[in-house]
């Protein structure tokens, strides 16, 4: 069995980064991921479309085209698998990391296939790059784990007629209920909340806010989602509960990394932030030869690093373990408008 030099858990823009600095560097570097490759983008909305510009989600010195002014799902995903094509990657997809062992020079990474084929890989570093979409906020009511309830919104066309109850008021909520009521679905919108969050991109924000004063989505706010049904969501209300009529649920109340795989290295997380112990210079962890990269950085607060910072971190790392003086935007280890990578 070789040892790789990096060895990136997660296949997504910012582990394919990490791998691509890397290999410019002289290094051996393997990238695995439990899924495809942008897995995390693979299961987006189908038609989503991205609210940042092509040049923001390019990673390699690669530039991305795309057909209009903002690039979407389709898009994104032929450019970063051309990328990783381009620079030979060596990727092992749907392998889940079952446990890692060792020390810094004599990492060795245990996986396991869909199909229950167990492999090794060892690696002088480690660099931790999963995200956070695999991971939903649940609300741990009664019913929340039923075949109709699902914490990822796809495709409108199949809810045509349908009684939908849409949870949550960011983005991903809002995009979904205007989709589901413009393709034929009954559609309602709960939120804990008192308005919707301020977080809503602009030209969004006047939609939903107007279909929902018009009455063409039912909205319900400071409401809170108490059962899940077969048939229907119970919910509480200021005016007391009420009983809304459910074929299909939409539960998009956000996403968090794998804290429990993160601690499970020995890399200590704030008990409040869960932000990980890190060198700021080399995103290192307070274990020796494991270095954090993208979102994980951000703990609880997901929406400080996206795609078109979070791509720099794989130059931040390999300058520090080359001696390179890294440049200012490959420095930056926070920043960027926030939301701007996210999904539209």
């Amino acid at each position: 069995m070789s040892t790789y030099d990096i060895l990136c858990v997660g296949a997504g823009p910012t582990g394919l980064a990490c791998a691509i600095e890397a290999k410019r560097a002289g290094m051996r570097a393997l990238v695995l991921d439990k899924g495809t490759i942008c897995n995390s983008i693979y299961h987006y909305p189908l038609n989503m479309t991205f609210f940042t510009t092509p040049e923001l989600l390019e990673i390699g010195d690669l530039p991305m085209s795309s057909y209009g002014e903002k690039p979407t799902r389709v898009e994104a995903l032929k450019y970063y698998r051309k990328t990783a094509e381009f620079y030979a990657l060596e990727i092992r997809m749907f392998e889940r990391v079952t446990g890692v062992s060792g020390h810094l020079g004599g990492f060795e990474v245990a996986t396991v296939s869909p199909e229950g084929v167990a492999s090794r890989h060892r690696a002088k570093r480690i660099i931790i790059a999963t995200g956070y979409y695999d991971l939903p906020n649940e609300m741990r009511v009664p019913g929340e784990t039923l075949p109709h309830v699902s914490h990822y919104y796809t495709d409108p066309f199949a809810y045509w007629r349908q009684n939908v109850v849409v949870i949550g008021g960011k983005n991903s909520a809002a995009i979904a209920a205007l989709e589901l009521y413009r393709n034929g679905a009954q559609t309602t919108l709960v939120h804990r909340g008192a308005r919707l969050s301020s977080s809503i991109k602009y030209w969004i924000k006047p939609d939903i806010e107007n279909r929902l004063k018009a009455g063409q989505i039912a909205g319900l706010l400071n409401t809170t989602v108490t059962e899940i049904t077969p048939d229907a969501v119970r919910v509480r209300t200021p005016g007391g509960e009420r009983l809304l009529p459910a074929k299909h649920v939409f539960a998009l109340t956000g996403y968090h990394p794998d804290y429990r795989f993160i601690e499970s290295l020995g890399v200590q997380l704030d008990p409040i932030t869960r932000k990980p112990t890190l060198d700021p210079r080399s995103l290192e962890s307070n274990i020796p030869g494991i270095h954090l990269a993208g979102v994980v950085i951000g703990g609880r607060d997901t929406g400080e690093i996206f795609i078109e910072n979070g791509r720099f971190h794989g130059k931040l790392i390999i300058d520090a373990l080359t001696g390179t003086t890294p440049d200012a935007a490959s420095g930056r280890v926070t920043g960027g408008s926030p939301g701007s990578a996210n999904a539209g």
